[in-house]
């Protein structure tokens, strides 16, 4: 025989159930029962109190009917008596109508009628003195019957005088009969609505055990922690958003990457965040996996996954760092392009050298010495003359000896002038860079192929302008190629493209200026960025020469020029292009 349970584990048994299905059920059979039960008591308590006066009203037009001149003449001629007249009418119309006793008295009190015959001759047992007054009375009252419902009114003869009263009473027990004859039709009534309630009960209960699996209320609020505790502490971005486009969640991940706050919970999408392709992404109207967004100075990956209920929940990762890691890779690359293409015109000009060496033009030799050192002299000079910044004299010498390399002409315009006055140089290498590789992409394999760079200070607005020989940008895509993730070339090797043109107006427009791109005068694509407040005041920092005196005549590489015996040069490789960058 087991035991039987003490302690933890009988309270377990015995006490508040745990799952939700069997907490809601219960807790709504109880409501039901409740409710049913405060009905029933107050439908009961204002029946009674209608069938009292239903009985006393009753009770009143009996005697009021009892109460005829003609019994009134048979009172005051007569005397009281068992056989007499009164009595006799009396009992005819209490058996005819049912009521418990009819007495019919004179002005004194004294009965002139009675169910018990000894009782004729005798005062009545309650006062009469209002019937006798002349006034109508309706009470419940106790007498020598018992508890009943009275009606008392004044006898009255032919000329109007009150010569005695009748008083009729019906048996409470019969009201109470009709009370208890009328609860088990109304408890009917509410076994049937408690029925019905159990049952909705029970098909709600049933629903939200599908919903929530069967779980412990305990079990719910416990997820619901770990939930936020979760979604707050990983290091990706969550919007969580409703079948009308409300955000309904937002981790502490995704404020920051879309640097928006607690207030953007529960408004609109558009309202919260602006219009944009962010927007657009997380909103579903543009589709995919691994989706390249740009937000500030960020560059998002974002995926989108509906949910059952109409809405969605979008992840947002950071490929920031991981773009800047490939930016700074592309520049390097670019770096040791340059270097090649450097180390191999430096190759072909010696072997030039030495075959004139060899041949003994020594004059010939001296010429092209001279031409070339002069060649070299005057790039470099012609971009640390114009260009005062280190970084950016650095990036435009380095894209020269690519641009020679590709057979592209790379020359400053003869109105540029920089002083070295810039507030952020290395975003300005960025918008350079960017612009003038996708003017050597363009350029490249055009007939006379060149680009134009043109740099200028306006008091403290930089304007920057790169023109190229290129085929031009159609007038239905010049907005469209400054979209985050829009490109015709290939994808890097390191992620995806479409990111260059994008940064560059995203970085113009949070320095209040802008980028765009019209036809050149002489064809092709001209880009036009315009950067106020770029440059510090004018007293902040005296102008200087970007490169050092002893690296103007060996830091850059000329337009290319044909060589008088060039050796047989390698298959030149592709420029370095900035991570991102859009045509």
């Amino acid at each position: 025989m087991s035991p039987v349970p003490t302690g933890p584990a009988r309270r377990r048994r015995f006490g508040w159930p745990q799952r939700v299905f069997s907490q809601v059920l219960l807790m709504q059979l109880t409501v039901a029962t409740g409710v049913t039960a405060l009905a029933t008591g107050l439908f009961l308590a204002p029946l009674s109190d209608q069938l009292d006066d239903q009985a006393m009203r009753r009770a009143l037009a009996i005697a009021q009917t009892t109460a005829s001149p003609a019994l009134a003449g048979e009172l005051t001629t007569t005397r009281p008596d068992a056989g007499g007249a009164v009595q006799r009418e009396a009992e005819r119309i209490r058996l005819a109508t049912g009521a418990e006793y009819i007495v019919v008295m004179n002005a004194a009190g004294v009965r002139w009628s009675h169910t018990s015959p000894d009782e004729i001759g005798r005062p009545v047992s309650t006062d009469p003195s209002d019937a006798l007054a002349g006034r109508a009375v309706m009470e419940i009252d106790s007498g020598t019957l018992g508890r009943s419902a009275r009606g008392k009114v004044p006898l009255r003869d032919d000329e109007g005088r009150i010569v005695g009263a009748v008083s009729v009473g019906i048996e409470y027990d019969s009201v109470r009969a009709r009370l208890l004859e009328a609860i088990p039709g109304l408890l009917a009534y509410a076994g049937g609505a408690l029925a019905a309630g159990a049952l909705a009960a029970y098909l709600i209960s049933r629903r939200l055990q599908r919903q929530t699996h069967d779980l412990a209320f305990s079990d719910i609020s416990a997820l619901l922690a770990e939930r936020e505790a979760m979604l707050h502490g990983i290091r990706e971005g969550v919007v969580a958003l409703d079948r009308g486009g409300r955000v309904r969640l937002l981790n502490d991940e995704a404020q920051r990457l879309l640097a928006v706050g607690t207030d953007a919970v529960g408004r609109p999408l558009e309202e919260a965040m602006g219009p944009g392709r962010t927007t657009d992404v997380l909103a579903g109207r543009v589709t995919g996996d691994d989706l390249l967004t740009v937000r500030g100075s960020r560059v998002l990956i974002a995926n989108r996954m509906p949910t059952d209920d109409g809405g969605a929940v979008v992840t947002l990762r950071d490929r920031t760092e991981l773009e800047q890691l490939g930016r700074e890779l592309d520049s390097t690359r670019g770096l040791i392009d340059a270097l090649r293409a450097q180390d191999h015109e430096h190759a072909n000009r010696m072997h030039t050298l030495l075959g004139l060496l060899e041949l003994e033009m020594y004059e010939d030799a001296m010429e092209y010495v001279t031409e070339v050192v002069g060649v070299h002299r005057a790039t470099a000079e012609q971009v640390t003359e114009k260009v005062h910044d280190p970084l950016l004299a650095a990036l435009l010498v380095g894209k020269a000896a690519v641009a020679a390399e590709r057979g592209v002409s790379l020359r400053m315009a003869p109105s540029s002038l920089l002083p070295d006055r810039l507030v952020d140089p290395r975003g300005l290498v960025t918008v350079v860079g960017n612009l003038v590789d996708n003017a050597l992409d363009a350029a490249a394999g055009t007939p006379r192929a060149a680009v134009e760079v043109a740099l200028r200070a306006d008091g403290r607005t930089v304007r920057i302008r790169i023109t190229d020989s290129g085929p031009g940008v159609p007038e239905e895509r010049r907005e469209l190629i400054f979209a985050e993730g829009w490109s015709t070339k290939e994808l890097p090797t390191h992620g995806k493209r479409g990111l260059g043109l994008a940064l560059v107006r995203r970085f113009a427009e949070r320095q209040g200026g802008g980028a765009v791109v019209r036809e050149a005068p002489a064809g092709g694509a001209e880009f036009t960025v315009v950067l106020p407040e770029a440059l510090t005041e004018t007293a902040a920092a005296p102008e200087r020469s970007a490169l050092p005196a002893t690296a103007r005549t060996t830091s850059s590489v000329p337009a290319p020029a044909p060589a008088p015996a060039p050796a047989p040069q390698e298959s030149p490789s592709p420029a370095a292009e900035e991570s991102g960058r859009a045509r």
